[in-house]
């Protein structure tokens, strides 16, 4: 059963803005190292900031998604490594964070080879987030279907 706000999980929601913003640290870092700008090495610094963050508020409700996911399923097992794999990711963009304070505009190899080893990460644990819901229905509207109707219409025990 996933924790949800006005019939849509709440993790669901939540998940675009560490994926967004982690994602787009990257391309950043790579624009400033083709371009020397620092703006977009400031930007990026900001960008680990805030998905890091945003990755910490995502997390509780994604785990309390996963205990309500059935014991000896595929999805249980793959959603344990969907989560396992995104403090992972965290970690690795935090170590990055970390790394940059001293120099925001300067990060090290080792800043940018962690954010990057993040990103890769980021890559697998998303489809697996992604194989949870559209392959295998976590937090899927039992009645989903083309012509369902809003879930702001359904009873407000399924809305909050």
């Amino acid at each position: 059963m996933a924790v949800k706000l006005l019939g849509h999980p709440i993790h669901q929601m939540l998940i675009v803005f560490p994926l967004g913003l982690l994602g787009a640290s990257v391309v950043f870092d790579v624009l400033a190292m083709v371009t020397g700008s620092t703006g977009l090495v400031t930007a990026s610094y900001y960008m680990i900031a805030g998905g890091v963050i945003s990755g910490l508020l995502a997390a509780p409700f994604g785990f309390v998604d996963w205990l309500g996911i059935p014991k000896a399923t595929r999805a249980k097992s793959i959603g344990a490594i969907h989560g396992l794999g995104n403090v992972v990711v965290v970690l690795l963009f935090g170590g990055s964070w970390l790394l940059r304070m001293p120099d925001p505009l300067a990060p090290s190899g080792a800043a940018l080879g962690l954010s990057f080893a993040g990103f890769l990460l980021a890559l697998v644990t998303g489809w697996l987030g992604g194989e949870l819901v559209d392959r295998l229905g976590v937090g899927v509207d039992e009645g989903a279907n083309v012509n369902a109707p809003s879930s702001l219409h359904g009873p407000v025990t399924n809305r909050l």
